[in-house]
């Protein structure tokens, strides 16, 4: 069997790209549909729902190249022409369904790939060219977006799919010609037809078909986020004598061997400071955190049930200290209040000063199995025990 296309038969090359591309979506549909519907309760299962959601990523990036590869040698062999060129409604309908095909068999792991790279946590991608992309910035918006577009990409997808094959089995049975046997081993005799896959119709309709998925998708409100049904709760102004302009609140933990940052959006802080203080007590501190405003990748909603920070029954964290200056620097040294524990934490930082401004950077390890969180995660296989905080703020004096 020749490698390259001719007028009549497709070659090797294009028959065990069909055919590869073809068992790779058969096998990552059912796949990604078992793994989004297993539990994570439990250690075991959180890293078993990890495992084969990394093996649905991995073979959807291994569906982008081969995908890709089968078109660009698409573009650059002839294409056999239709067996039946008279029938200009089926020659029509079927360009139009390889036009959303090939469209789809991009634009389905182009999308996940993209919310992966814009997200963190959970399943990696299997390779070792990280886990990121270029120009794709961490944002949960366009995480949203891209696992909405995935979605109706997918649904394309999955009726083109159902065309195609419809299309093939009422060739084979019912017309009973070659269109099928063309792509399977072998040269089945055709007659000599003149090339009738040619006009920009099939390329307007699919490019209709996709903007009119697009609109639905919109309609259905799947590209927006749909953060966890928690309530974050409203916290009041505080008084302060340094009010604080700007400031990050950040955790990192360890997932499946990998880190995951997030951060809370809304916390407050009541600061009272002594820049003259050299050595002792040069103030205080009380921070209320709103623990209903975090975001933490795609284990948000995870982290805010019950198992973890439990942020419906417990709404706030509470940070009470002293700031303390000794030889080696600042240190805020008090009590921090999760959930139903109080324990006492000292948090380090590092104080710039400039007239009336100062810029503060400062961080600790927490063990989340003190403040009850994660229990469900007893070993550090899938959740480490370490939770990395920092803060980082500036602060104006008088406000």
């Amino acid at each position: 069997m020749p490698l390259s296309n001719t007028d009549r038969h497709y070659g090797a090359v294009a028959k065990t790209l069909h055919w590869s591309t073809a068992l790779l979506i058969l096998t990552l549909i059912p796949l990604g549909i078992f793994a989004n519907d297993l539990p994570y309760d439990t250690s075991e299962e959180l890293a078993r729902k990890a495992w084969f959601f990394s093996l649905h990523k991995t073979l959807g990036v291994t569906v982008f190249f081969v995908a890709l590869a089968r078109i660009l040698w698409a573009i650059s062999q002839p294409k056999p022409a239709g067996l039946h060129p008279d029938r200009k409604f089926e020659t029509w309908a079927a360009q139009t369904v390889h036009w959303l095909l090939y469209g789809s068999l991009l634009l389905v792991p182009l999308s996940g790939w993209v919310h992966h790279a814009s997200t963190a946590g959970f399943a990696p991608i299997w390779w070792p060219f990280g886990q990121n992309l270029p120009l794709v910035p961490k944002s949960e918006t366009l995480a949203a977006t891209t696992a909405g577009l995935h979605l109706v990409f997918e649904r394309v997808l999955v009726i083109s799919i159902l065309l195609h094959i419809a299309g093939a089995l009422k060739h084979h049975i019912i017309d009973r010609d070659a269109t099928l046997r063309r792509m399977l081993p072998g040269q089945p005799s055709v007659p000599d037809l003149r090339d009738g896959h040619k006009g920009v119709l099939p390329i307007v309709a699919a490019l209709t078909v996709w903007a009119g998925a697009l609109a639905i998708g919109s309609g259905l409100g799947v590209y927006q986020r749909h953060d966890s049904s928690v309530q974050a709760a409203a916290l009041e102004a505080v008084q302060s004598d340094w009010a604080v302009q700007d400031g990050t609140l950040e955790i990192t933990v360890t997932q499946l061997g990998g880190p995951v940052t997030g951060s809370f959006s809304d916390w407050t802080a009541a600061i009272s400071f002594d820049e003259a203080v050299e050595t002792g007590t040069a103030g205080s501190v009380e921070v209320i955190v709103s623990i209903g405003s975090l975001t933490l990748g795609s284990v948000t909603s995870e982290a805010l049930g019950t198992d973890f920070f439990n942020a419906e029954a417990f709404p706030t964290a509470q940070f009470n200290a002293t700031i303390e200056r000794g030889p080696d620097g600042y240190a805020a040294v008090g009590t921090l209040t999760i959930k139903d524990q109080t324990l006492p934490v000292t948090l380090p930082f590092t104080l710039d000063l400039a007239e009336n401004v100062a810029a503060m950077q400062g961080g600790l390890t927490l063990d989340r199995r003190e403040f009850n969180i994660g229990n469900s995660q007893p070993d550090e296989g899938s959740l480490g025990f370490a939770v990395e905080v920092t803060v980082a703020l500036t602060a104006v004096e008088g406000g």
